[in-house]
C-alpha cells in the first residue's frame, strides 16, 4: 500500500491542504494577507452572484447527465443483450468519436450550432423557419448539447459493464414466470444495473459541474458557470484565495450532491427489488 499511499498524499491530500489554506488568506493589494479568516466564505454565502452560478452550474450538469445517462443505457443494453458477436469492436466503435480532442468536439458544436451552421442552414432550406435559431448557440441548450456528447463515452462503458454482469438466467427465469420484456426489465435489469447507472451519473456530473471551456465558448452569458468565474479569480483577477474558497464550496456542494443522490438510488433499488 506504500506506493499508492504517498501518491494519495503528494497528489490530493497536500493539494488540498493547500487549497484550503489559501481559501482563509485574503487579498491584499498585488499580493495577499495570510492571516486567517473566513470572509472569502463569507462572501460567497452572501453575495447573490455566487449562488446563482453554482446553482445554474448544478442544473446544466445535472439536465447534461441525466440526458447522456438516457441516451447511452438503450446503446449500452443492445451491445450487452443483442451482440453476440466482436462485442469489443462495437464498443471501439461507440467510443472512436471521442478520441478526439476535446477541443475539437466543442469547435464542431460551435458550427454544427451556429446561426449559419449545419442545423440553421438545413431548417431555413426546408423551410421550417424563417430566420436562424438564436437559441442552438451561445445559450444553456448549447452547453448541455456539448456537455452530454463529450462525456457520453465516461456513461457507455460503466452502463455497459453493469449490463454485461447480469446474469441472463435471471431473465430467462422471469419470462418463465409470465414477467412480459417491461415488467423483466423493471425487476431485474434496471435494478442490476444501478451501480452502472450511479458510476456514469458521477463520472458525468462531477466533472462537467466545474467545467468553464465549454461555457466560455459555447455558453454566452446566460451559459456561464461556476468553473469561469474560478477560472477568472485564478487568472485575470488574480484573487487566488477567492477561487480556492469557490473551489472548496463547490467540493462540498457536490459531494453532499452525492451523498444525497446515493440516499435515493439506494431506496429506488431497495423499492424496485
Amino acid at each position: 500500500m506504500s506506493p499508492a499511499l504517498v501518491v494519495l498524499i503528494i497528489g490530493i491530500l497536500v493539494p488540498f491542504i493547500i487549497l484550503i489554506s489559501l481559501s482563509m488568506w485574503t487579498r491584499d493589494g498585488f499580493g495577499f494577507d495570510m492571516t486567517p479568516t473566513f470572509e472569502n466564505y463569507q462572501r460567497v454565502g452572501t453575495e447573490p452572484i455566487f449562488s446563482t452560478l453554482l446553482a445554474r452550474s448544478f442544473w446544466i450538469s445535472g439536465i447534461a447527465t441525466f440526458f447522456t445517462v438516457l441516451l447511452c443505457y438503450p446503446m449500452a443494453y443492445y451491445v450487452a443483450f443483442h451482440v453476440h458477436r466482436n462485442k469489443m469492436l462495437w464498443i471501439v466503435l461507440m467510443t472512436l468519436p471521442f478520441w478526439t480532442s476535446y477541443l475539437l468536439r466543442v469547435f464542431a458544436w460551435r458550427v454544427i450550432l451556429g446561426y449559419e451552421g449545419v442545423i440553421n442552414s438545413a431548417f431555413l432550406s426546408m423551410g421550417w423557419i424563417q430566420a436562424p435559431l438564436e437559441f442552438l448557440l451561445y445559450s444553456q441548450t448549447a452547453v448541455i448539447i456539448t456537455l452530454a456528447h463529450a462525456w457520453a463515452a465516461f456513461a457507455i462503458l460503466p452502463l455497459y459493464v453493469s449490463l454485461e454482469k447480469i446474469d441472463k438466467s435471471l431473465l430467462e427465469a422471469a419470462t418463465d414466470l409470465g414477467d412480459g420484456p417491461v415488467r423483466r426489465f423493471l425487476r431485474i435489469t434496471l435494478p442490476l444495473s444501478l451501480p452502472g447507472v450511479i458510476s456514469a451519473c458521477f463520472l458525468i456530473f462531477i466533472p462537467t459541474t466545474g467545467d468553464y471551456i465549454t461555457p466560455a465558448l459555447l455558453g454566452g452569458p446566460d451559459g456561464v458557470m461556476i468553473g469561469n468565474l474560478i477560472q477568472l479569480q485564478f487568472g485575470p483577477v488574480n484573487n487566488w484565495p477567492m477561487g480556492a474558497a469557490l473551489s472548496i464550496v463547490l467540493m462540498l456542494w457536490i459531494g453532499a450532491l452525492a451523498l444525497v443522490f446515493l440516499f435515493i438510488t439506494r431506496k429506488a433499488k431497495d423499492r424496485l427489488a
